[in-house]
């Protein structure tokens, strides 16, 4: 192995153009009402982010059927 190469990171978030939020885990999401969704190690969740969703925070397609279309775009800027 090479120890030069940068670790890949244990849980990243991905936006897809027009669509959800990608989740690769280990990680564990809670929701305003304290349900719990793990997403285990290698494992992947779509994230809501239109609103449209019947099964939020997940992403169920709805994106997609009414049209969303993202007003923004992931920056590099960073703010605190």
């Amino acid at each position: 192995m090479d120890s030069s190469a940068p670790a890949e990171p244990a849980v990243v978030v991905k936006t897809v153009d027009n669509g959800p939020y990608q989740v690769k885990g280990p990680v564990k999401i809670v929701d305003h009402e304290n349900n719990v969704y793990e997403i285990g190690p290698g494992r992947t969740r779509l994230l809501c982010r239109c609103g449209f969703s019947e099964k939020k925070p997940l992403c169920d397609g709805s994106h997609a059927r009414q049209g969303f279309v993202a007003k923004e775009r992931a920056t590099t800027k960073v703010t605190e």
